[in-house]
């Protein structure tokens, strides 16, 4: 049963590819005499439709690896997502996994890089952890990994401002924001630091900022 467009360009990938395998198995098999309208069907199924299946192929894989699901496909990852989606948890993270504009793709609705291309350094970035989880954390206990993970960087406060812009008068009129609020914008003091909006998970490290 289909259930969202990310069934739908994976069942599109699909008759891609399979309308490519049909007409070059056709050519085998039939070997027809090479025409020019014999030409443009080869075109078709030996170029076009093998493009148009992998780039539909990769906007899938792309829209999958969105979901905080495939986030705790790494075993260490799991009490950050189990928690992300405990209806209970007054973290962070669970306050925006229950907030409809993120649902499911919370962790990368706040993690992803909101730069001209985000989307690509995101996902570099993702490789990255990828990486590690296999050379690094494979088969080390969720226990002894949670002491030894961090941030690359400081989380910027420029994927808070992606929603929250801190220019309406709700946000700007709370004490604690006014008497900070250049240095939120710039991103000198952090909107999920300790004594702020942090930690945003349960396992969170302690920021100095």
């Amino acid at each position: 049963m289909v259930t969202s467009i990310s069934d739908l360009i994976v069942i599109a990938t699909l008759v891609f590819a399979v309308l490519s395998a049909v007409i070059v198995g056709w050519f085998l098999v039939e070997r027809p005499a090479v025409t020019a309208s014999v030409k443009i069907v080869l075109l078709v199924g030996i170029f076009v439709l093998p493009v148009m299946s992998a780039t539909s192929g990769n906007i899938a894989g792309y829209e999958a690896t969105k979901s905080r699901e495939f986030c705790s496909g790494c075993h260490v990852m799991l009490p950050y997502t189990d928690d992300a989606a405990t209806k209970t948890s007054t973290t962070l993270a669970a306050l925006h996994a229950r907030n409809e504009s993120f649902g499911d793709e919370n962790c990368y609705g706040c993690h992803a890089d909101y730069a001209m291309f985000g989307a690509v350094t995101t996902k570099l970035v993702g490789l990255k952890h990828a990486y590690y989880y296999g050379t690094r954390y494979l088969g080390v206990p969720v226990e002894e990994a949670l002491g030894t993970f961090h941030l690359y960087a400081p989380f910027p406060n420029k994927n808070c401002m992606h929603c929250h812009s801190t220019e309406l008068p709700g946000f700007v009129e709370l004490p604690d924001h006014r008497g900070a609020l250049e240095e939120i914008r710039s991103g000198d003091h952090s909107c999920v630091g300790s004594g702020c909006h942090g930690p945003v998970h349960p396992f969170s490290k302690e920021l100095n900022r």
